[in-house]
């Protein structure tokens, strides 16, 4: 009797530790998940502002002219014609046109005086001719050949060349030697004025041009 009791205990045992574990509810695992402190979140730092960029201004374009602080209302036109071989010497022939009803005392053009590193314009074509002792009378149609600064309010870094007056409604034609220094195409700012007064177009725009030599 004794045998059978100590036999069916440990059988008993047996079945005990072969059964599963009963897991935890439900519910206790959303107790003990709830009583667990949540992880605090972590401040966000505002983004940084971006750097605003300025714009650069375009440089000017190589052997370009400032306008004057001057400028005259009267109105003219006027024509560029380029005829300089790529060596040697040529011509660039200006052509005035007055639309005004007063006289221009004094048309100037006016250049960057770093053109002549490359090309130098001149209102003549130098011969011994013209300086030697007995010689010709010396008959110039211009009035002023100024490198700036001048006497005359010519500013620094250009040549201006004067051509005497224009009267109302006449054209005048104005031919400048040209002799390459360098090879290669070039442009340059050209300025028509009256003194250093700063002409006007038909339009409205100031009596500037862009020439180009090829």
């Amino acid at each position: 009797m004794r045998r059978t009791s100590i036999g069916a205990l440990w059988m008993a045992l047996l079945l005990a530790a072969c059964l599963p574990t009963p897991s935890p509810s439900a519910s206790l695992v959303s107790l003990e998940s709830s009583d667990s402190p949540m992880p605090s979140a972590s401040p966000t730092e505002p983004p940084s502002p971006t750097a605003s960029v300025a714009p650069t201004p375009t440089p000017a374009p190589s052997l370009s002219l400032e306008p004057p602080d001057r400028s005259d209302v009267r109105v003219v036109a006027f024509e560029v014609t380029v005829d300089v071989p790529a060596e040697g010497s040529g011509t660039i022939t200006v052509v005035v046109t007055s639309a005004a009803d007063t006289r221009i005392d004094d048309l100037v053009l006016r250049w960057p005086t770093e053109l002549d590193d490359s090309l130098r314009l001149a209102p003549f074509t130098p011969s011994d001719d013209r300086i030697r002792e007995g010689g010709p009378p010396l008959v110039q149609p211009w009035t002023k050949w100024v490198v700036g600064p001048g006497e005359r309010g010519e500013p620094a870094g250009t040549t201006s060349l004067g051509w005497g007056p224009l009267l109302a409604g006449a054209t005048l034609e104005i031919p400048i030697v040209a002799t390459r220094r360098e090879t290669g195409s070039l442009a340059f700012d050209l300025q028509v004025l009256s003194g250093n007064d700063l002409l006007t177009l038909e339009g409205g725009e100031p009596a500037q041009r862009r020439v180009e030599v090829p």
